[in-house]
């Protein structure tokens, strides 16, 4: 019994959910968005322009694309500073989110006309955007992450998408973000199958080096194909012994082991990994990935609960504590 409820009698109140942060607690993502949020490009250009990692850029542009409005101002900057390639690489990350603000999640016989149409022009001027900015400058990585977006979001193909995605690792083999997208690519949902994406996700991380954040593909795959699966169904996947055994081989090679090194994106990583791990009642695990955490929720993946992100995010927390 603890010892609040020795003295008073009454169980602990609950702790209060984490609150999100879109600057997943990374103070200069937060400069960053606010400045975007104020529409100031002559302070937010220089400070993306200084950013030396590519990867590191990428995760920006795109933490800062989902921010409403920016289209606005993006379109002045780029008519007013045609020779700014950031200017124009950020407006055409910005269109893909627009675009699926239009779309919405709902599923695609939910979506109106309207919303196609938007969704389709917004797309087009990303597509036209990204590739004149990879055109301009051929050794960055982020338009190549971008197009990879555009494409599955337009239909595009296979192909275009496996094109855009070995562009990208060209510039940066090992980059998450771009794996992520190629899992993606790769699901029933688009086109795929649950078994390209299994194997897609055992070939990349077992060919990554111990410690590497590519581990996390074999959780998203998990995770897909339990989202696709009936009630009752997704529960005995999740927990059955070949995808437990999966999972815990992949924490402990990536985000559990002693020679992984957090980088700009490793919340999201984390969070991917504390879900699954608590779906499939590894929980000892999961307890294990919510200490590194803290507070630090972030809303993908606990959204795919429905609810609140947040909310979720507390309640396997709790189920995951040591009794």
């Amino acid at each position: 019994m603890s010892l609040f409820r020795r003295l008073t009698g009454r169980k602990a109140p609950r702790a209060l959910p984490p609150v999100l942060d879109p600057s997943h607690g990374d103070e200069e993502l937060r400069r960053l968005r606010a400045l975007a949020g104020a529409g100031d490009w002559a302070a937010l250009g220089p400070a993306l322009a200084a950013v030396p990692d590519q990867a590191e850029l990428t995760w920006l542009l795109n933490r800062i694309s989902d921010i409403e409005g920016t289209e606005r101002w993006l379109a002045e900057a780029v008519a007013e500073r045609p020779e700014d390639t950031l200017a124009l690489l950020l407006s055409g990350a910005r269109h893909i989110a627009w675009a699926w603000e239009a779309r919405t999640g709902a599923r695609a016989k939910h979506v109106t006309e309207e919303q196609w149409r938007l969704f389709g022009e917004r797309l087009e001027t990303a597509e036209e955007q990204l590739l004149e900015a990879a055109e301009r400058e051929p050794g960055r990585l982020a338009p190549w992450y971008f197009l990879q977006v555009a494409a599955r979001g337009a239909s595009l193909g296979r192909t275009v998408g496996t094109t855009r995605f070995e562009a990208a690792l060209r510039r940066d083999p090992g980059h998450l973000a771009s794996h992520q997208q190629r899992l993606q690519q790769l699901c029933a949902k688009w086109g795929g199958s649950h078994e390209e994406m299994h194997a897609f996700a055992r070939t990349a991380t077992s060919a990554a080096p111990e410690g590497s954040p590519l581990g996390e593909l074999v959780a998203l795959a998990h995770l897909e194909h339990w989202l696709d699966l009936p009630d009752g169904e997704d529960h005995a996947y999740l927990t059955g012994p070949a995808v437990r055994s999966s999972l815990r081989e992949a924490a402990l090679r990536s985000v559990l082991h002693p020679a992984y090194r957090p980088q700009r994106d490793w919340r999201t990583t984390h969070n991917t990994f504390a879900m699954v791990l608590s779906l499939a009642d590894e929980r000892e695990l999961a307890h294990a990935v919510f200490t590194v955490l803290g507070d630090g929720v972030t809303e993908r993946p606990w959204s795919y609960l429905g609810g609140d992100a947040a909310e979720n995010f507390q309640a396997h927390r709790d189920r995951c504590a040591p009794r």
